[in-house]
């Protein structure tokens, strides 16, 4: 008798008791046949009497008595064994309706290999599920084997036997492995004694999922035909068990993956910074992200189903007909637009259609199409800046200015600033034709301007015959910006004389320049149809009282600017002539030239 057996014996015995805690059936028969035993030897005693007094028992009753005693324990061995078998298949259908309650694979292998055992009396086994990928036969479960175990030769029969199985799709059975031929002859049951050896398919719909394999090492005889057919039918109902939980868990990871993807173009759609819409070939807005909230003024709720027509009414006709050709001839179209928007005044667009192609949408329905919109106002806005900041730098300037950076609206900041005049020019202005005069004076200025350019000043204004400059603005931020003033003085007055020799004598004019250092506000003056980037304040005001006391030729700084660059130049006090009732301006210094290096 297995162990399973002798513990359905103990639990049929349990089983086998009245309610009332009477004797078990078994029990019963046992002493129903005892009584019978005794009936019959009784009836032989009385059968001698009966003879003395001349009377007889019927023929042959008390071997007829005895005979039926004997069929008794038969009859009690069937009962057994019937439910034994009755235990088996409720544990059975008790174990099949809990794995088929579970969704998770493994805790569906560990209820199957424990039912496998318990049932079968195995001393150890295990489960082998298919790869859906590669058909291979992957380890998964185990009892009394770990994974290790089975790449060693002492599993090459157990390994046989599996593939066979998973091939055939049809149970093995052996009760006595040494002696079975198919195996006999295999090293390993030989060197490692396994004798009972049961291994059964695992299938769904005809197809082979798995293999269930269990094995003794000491009893042979263990398995039965009754153990074989058990384990089937159980196989049967664990195999669906085992794929049910397997689908569901690659449902779930295909649900988790759908999720993530699905999370990960959300987040797409949702950092894009252009507002995106999508519509169906019916006009029905069908995606719309949070920009396109942000631009249009309406919330997703509104918008989500709506006709984008009532949505993007601010765009009018022109919208209608370029959505027209771009489904008609399957084009992309691309305009900007300047939109009257309510609450935010004249904003400027750059919308974009395209055709969207949908595979899985009806053909009467393929006409879906996304429409991109970039709102330009503030690049428009720092456009114009830049343009306005390139009347007054060269462009190489110009393209490292981020024009983000800027601030044109007015900003206090010490500079350094430059004034040129042509000296003599209005006696000399009146012997020549307007256009000769324009051209001589256009010479001198250009020099004036070259020279602010070269050391990365401001051209601040030309008035008249005269060219003023600025460094250390917030278009050219310097720290040595009072050196690069003078430095630009110092190049006027050279270059004025080099453009000599290439004019008459009686052309020949020159510069009387001016500079300071000191604090201004700096930012646009004017109109908002004409304005000028320009320097207003007492530093001003002094830049003139020096400019006017400069002479032909002459560089003239005042003592804040000195303080800066008398390292690096030869300067001459000198007294102002003209101060205008500036009582603190009591010198000026006049720059000789560059000092020389030690």
């Amino acid at each position: 008798m297995s162990k399973v057996e002798a513990k359905t014996v103990d639990d049929t015995a349990k089983f086998g008791k009245s309610k009332n805690g009477g004797l078990t059936a078994q029990e019963q028969l046992r002493t129903l046949a005892q009584n019978m035993n005794t009936l019959a030897t009784e009836m032989r005693n009385q059968q001698n009497d009966l003879r003395k007094r001349g009377m007889n028992l019927p023929s042959g009753s008390a071997e007829r008595v005895r005979y039926a005693s004997t069929r008794l324990d038969p009859l009690g061995n069937l009962l057994t064994s019937q439910q034994i078998e009755l235990r088996q298949l409720r544990a059975l259908a008790e174990t099949t309706a809990l794995i088929n309650s579970s969704l998770s694979t493994d805790d569906v292998l560990n209820q199957v290999m424990d039912t496998v055992i318990q049932l079968t009396g195995a001393e150890r086994g295990y489960i082998m599920l298919k790869n859906k990928f590669t058909g291979e036969m992957e380890f998964r479960i185990a009892r009394g084997i770990d994974r290790e175990q089975l790449g060693r030769e002492d599993f090459v029969v157990s390994s046989t036997i599996v593939q066979e199985v998973a091939t055939t799709a049809q149970p093995v059975l052996t009760d006595n492995a040494r002696s079975d031929p198919r195996y006999e002859q295999q090293e390993s049951i030989v060197g490692h004694q396994l004798r009972s050896i049961l291994c059964v398919p695992l299938t769904v719909q005809g197809d082979v999922i798995g293999v269930v394999y269990c094995d003794n090492r000491v009893l042979a005889g263990l398995f039965k035909e009754h153990e074989l057919n058990l384990l089937i039918a159980f196989a049967n109902q664990a195999a669906v068990a085992i794929q049910n939980a397997r689908l569901f868990e690659s449902a779930r990871a295909s649900l988790i993956e759908a999720t993530e993807i699905r999370d990960l173009m959300n987040n797409i759609f949702t950092s894009i910074a252009s507002g995106l819409i999508a519509i169906d070939g019916y006009n029905l807005i069908t995606a719309y992200n949070p920009t396109a909230e942000m631009l249009t003024g309406i919330s997703y709720e509104q918008a989500w189903g709506a006709n984008v027509f009532e949505v993007l009414t601010m765009l009018g006709n022109e919208f209608s007909e370029r959505l027209r050709r771009v489904r008609e001839w399957d084009t992309t179209e691309e305009w900007e637009a300047e939109i009257l928007q309510k609450g935010h005044g004249t904003r400027y667009w750059n919308i974009s259609i395209a055709p969207l192609s949908r595979p899985d949408a009806p053909e009467s329905n393929n006409e879906s199409v996304v429409i991109l919109l970039d709102d330009l106002t503030e690049l428009k806005a720092r456009e114009a800046q830049l343009a306005q900041v390139r009347r007054y730098l060269p462009v190489a300037l110009v393209d490292n200015i981020r024009s983000e950076e800027l601030n044109l609206g007015g900003q206090e900041r010490e500079v350094s600033l430059i004034f040129a005049d042509v000296r003599g020019f209005t006696s000399f202005s009146e012997r020549l034709q307007p256009e000769v005069l324009m051209e001589i004076i256009n010479k001198y200025l250009s020099v004036a301007s070259d020279s602010i350019n070269l050391f990365e000043g401001v051209v601040e204004k030309y008035i008249g015959d005269a060219v003023t400059g600025m460094f250390n603005t917030q278009l050219n931020p310097q720290t040595d910006h009072a050196l690069r003033a003078v430095r630009a003085a110092l190049s006027m007055i050279y270059d004025v004389v080099a453009l000599h020799e290439t004019l008459p004598e009686d052309q020949r004019l020159y510069y009387g320049v001016a500079v300071h250092t000191g604090m201004a506000v700096l930012g646009n003056v004017g109109s908002p149809e004409r304005q000028e980037f320009s320097a207003l304040g007492d530093a001003v005001e002094m830049l003139k009282l020096l400019q006017e006391n400069s002479g032909r030729g002459e560089v003239i700084i005042s003592a804040a600017t000195y303080a800066q660059v008398n390292a690096y130049f030869e300067c001459e006090a000198l007294t102002p002539r003209v101060t205008k009732g500036h009582e603190d301006f009591t010198v000026m210094y006049k720059v000789l030239g560059r000092k020389r290096r030690s």
